[in-house]
């Protein structure tokens, strides 16, 4: 069995033995080696998607729409930015900026769905085509080069006509390649995937789209070093994951003995009309940690949707509530009971555990552990491009 570099993928032989030991897997597992930028890592997620639907022929065009497509959750959802952002506070990544760029031509939400995203390329594709041709300079070619290294010719890096010669005769000469490409030119050129290496992504594609991930995780963390949970920060998330059912009981025990304000408004906040909401946004922070949590007016809740608030003057007010919860659950045993069963879904942060719901802390004590631990997430989340929420 052949393996691919870590994480561990391999391939078996198929019932009819038709690829077995006639691919170059190991140039396979160096397609994602030191790129330049994250679009490479979309460009074979791409390709890998559409050979599972069973298509032979494609063209750069429909693979740089998968690829839009495939990042438009990451960079408009969680405003995460693929290669970095230059000294001169530009986006690096040219599949970034074609995300970017068709937010400013259509009026998609953030979580739109892939045939909304689809169906909003073709209708401005004519002003998005700068931005896609960019993404054709050099990774098409440069994903194939592990499979060159097997030939002492040098490769024409410089000429895309000459490139694509010289990539059909590595194939039909020294090695198959997972693809070649056609006579067109620009986003009209097409992609032609081998038959061996369809099947062989096809049976392993689980294995083959994990690894893919993997190196587009590490990637994507090194280049927002700042953002917390960038692995689930990849694809829609499934609501079912919140976990706000324990903190929700914890405040309509709190409501019951005292009166609690709302945030934004000031008004008291009334039982079973309000939502249980995020200060610093769930979709940045990725928890649901009792900390960062507030009982907040219904219908203020989609309106604020993944913003931040203003830190001043709506921290305090914050804070002050969090306060009122923290002298209450020490003071109650039954609230103390409702606490405690946040511990497994809402409680995991150490600083919050030993420091701020610590007995004895005085109300300035509470106030500053709070402050210092949350508005560094505060300020990379508005570093990040998260906006300022207007009420």
């Amino acid at each position: 069995m052949a393996q691919f570099d870590t994480p561990q993928i391999g391939y078996t032989l198929n019932i009819n033995g038709e690829y077995h030991n006639t691919l170059d897997i190991e140039s396979f597992s160096q397609m994602m080696k030191d790129p330049s930028y994250c679009y490479k890592f979309y460009w074979l997620e791409a390709i890998v998607d559409i050979i599972s639907k069973g298509i032979q022929d494609t063209t750069f065009d429909a693979i740089i729409d998968e690829m839009i497509c495939n990042a438009w959750y990451s960079v408009r959802e969680f405003h995460i930015h693929l290669s970095g952002i230059q000294a001169d506070g530009l986006v690096r990544d040219g599949l970034e900026r074609a995300v970017l760029k068709l937010t400013e031509l259509s009026d998609l939400p953030t979580n739109a769905s892939k045939v909304e995203i689809k169906n909003a390329i073709r209708e401005h594709n004519a002003d998005l085509k700068l931005a896609k041709g960019q993404l054709t300079n050099m990774v098409p070619g440069r994903a194939l080069a592990g499979f060159f290294s097997k030939s002492s010719e040098e490769v024409p890096w410089g000429s895309i006509r000459r490139l694509t010669e010289y990539i059909r005769r590595i194939d039909s000469t020294m090695i198959r390649l997972p693809y070649t490409f056609g006579d067109s030119s620009k986003l009209k050129k097409e992609v032609h995937f081998n038959p061996d290496w369809m099947r062989m992504i096809q049976d392993n594609m689980v294995n083959i789209l994990g690894w893919i991930q993997y190196e587009k995780v590490k990637w994507l963390q090194n280049n927002n070093p700042e953002v917390p949970g960038l692995i689930y920060k990849l694809a829609p998330m499934d609501e079912k994951m919140r976990k706000l059912n324990n903190v929700r009981k914890l405040w309509e025990g709190i409501l019951e003995v005292r009166e609690v304000c709302d945030v934004f408004t000031g008004k008291p906040i009334i039982t079973k009309q309000y939502d249980v909401d995020h200060f610093i946004p769930w979709s940045f922070v990725m928890n649901d940690e009792l900390w960062n949590l507030m009982p907040m007016d219904s219908s203020l809740n989609s309106s604020k949707s993944n913003k931040l608030p203003k830190w001043d003057p709506f921290f305090a007010v914050f804070a002050e509530n969090q306060y009122g919860m923290y002298n209450l659950i020490h003071e109650r045993a039954g609230l103390h009971k409702l606490f405690e069963d946040c511990y497994r879904d809402n409680l995991h942060s150490i600083w919050a555990g030993q420091e701020l719901y610590r007995p004895g802390n005085s109300k300035e004590e509470f106030y500053h552990i709070l402050q210092k631990n949350m508005q560094p997430v505060y300020d990379s989340a508005r570093r990040q491009g998260y906006e300022i929420w207007n009420l």
